[in-house]
């Protein structure tokens, strides 16, 4: 059944990829394909507002622009890139603030010395004018160290500001390769760091902890009786119901374009069902309202599957069985949440009849 559903789903974008190809009379190439592929499927949210901007605009888009919106949504070089900038301009800074520190160091000495020398000088001064000679160079040589710790003051507040904004620039890109843009949950990439640390930590102090993974019923319907826009609030509407219902150490994810996945620590599969249940009923209890026209499209629902870590589990197998409950869900009617437990029974009654 999952495999499927998978068929179906992903032919229908693959179809759907190569008619936009067509349709903009562009070669055939592997990443024409793999950016149109994820255009129809809704799951880059600033790639579809780049493409979406340029078809208003022009109705078409040219080699050349597909090329840069490759670049930018879908290059796997580009978070890499990205860094190396920064990097190069943390590189830069602290060369700059070096070369500072070293003058003002060097300055720091001159006036040293030059206070040494005056200090001899004043052992032996006995005429005033002298004296009055010796003392002006020291005001002069200090005025000088004053103006040159300045300087060194500014040019650190300046050095500091600048590594604060590199700062930020580090962390969007930190949150943009663990972010999913459209719903601001997780995306896969971190899914999987998680579900990684998740599987290690239980075994290593047989603990548990329990998997959502949740899938948008009928949706595909949406896509193609309203168009993308309003998939995409679907989208943000499920994330929001996902968000308002777990708690800080949960981890929630975009798994894939219309499946979410929810990772509880220390939860048992009683618990994990009982947020399940929240998640559905605040999903079903929100009407779907269409922006543009302002016409009620109803409501939406969702079915969930859930597993708990097996001391035996490995990543595959604790999603595999969270994958199949959700499947189960679906076969007996969606809008409902199923478990492993569920699975149990299911085959137990099975073996009992045969």
């Amino acid at each position: 059944m999952a495999d499927e559903d998978d068929y179906l789903r992903t032919i229908v974008y693959g179809e759907s990829a190569i008619s936009y190809i067509k349709r903009n009379t562009l070669p055939a190439y592997p990443r024409s394909y793999e950016l149109w592929y994820t255009y129809s499927a809704g799951y880059n949210h600033g790639l579809n507002r780049a493409i979406n901007e340029l078809l208003k605009e022009n109705g078409r888009v040219t080699s050349e622009q597909m090329q840069s919106i490759y670049g930018k949504f879908l290059s796997p070089n580009r978070l890499g890139d990205q860094l190396d900038e920064v990097g190069q301009k943390v590189a830069s800074e602290v060369e700059d603030l070096i070369d500072t520190l070293k003058l003002s160091a060097d300055a720091t000495s001159d006036y040293g010395a030059t206070l040494e020398q005056a200090n001899e000088k004043l052992k032996n001064v006995k005429d005033p004018s002298k004296l009055q000679t010796v003392l002006a160079h020291m005001v002069k040589s200090t005025h000088a160290a004053v103006a040159a710790n300045r300087a060194l003051e500014t040019q650190l507040l300046d050095s500091k500001r600048q590594i604060e904004t590199l700062q930020t620039s580090l962390e969007a890109i930190r949150y943009e390769s663990l972010t999913d843009e459209l719903t601001t949950l997780s995306n896969r990439k971190h899914f999987d760091n998680t579900l990684e640390r998740a599987v290690t930590h239980a075994k290593d102090t047989k603990s548990s902890f329990a998997l959502l993974l949740t899938d948008i019923d009928h949706f595909k319907k949406f896509n193609d009786t309203y168009g993308h826009q309003t998939g995409d609030q679907v989208l943000r509407l499920v994330a929001l119901s996902v968000k308002q219902n777990v708690k800080g150490q949960d981890t929630a994810c975009r798994y894939g374009g219309e499946e979410f996945a929810i990772i509880l620590p220390h939860s048992s599969l009683k618990e994990a069902t009982e947020v399940a249940e929240r998640i559905r009923k605040a999903v079903m209890s929100k009407e779907l309202v269409k922006r543009s026209t302002g016409e009620n499209l109803g409501r939406i629902t969702i079915s969930i599957g859930v597993s708990t870590f097996h001391q035996n589990d490995t990543q595959e197998t604790i999603v595999q069985r969270a994958d199949e409950a959700l499947y189960a869900a679906k076969r007996d009617g969606r809008n409902m949440v199923k478990t492993e437990r569920d699975l149990e029974a299911s085959s137990s009654t099975r073996h009992g009849a045969a």
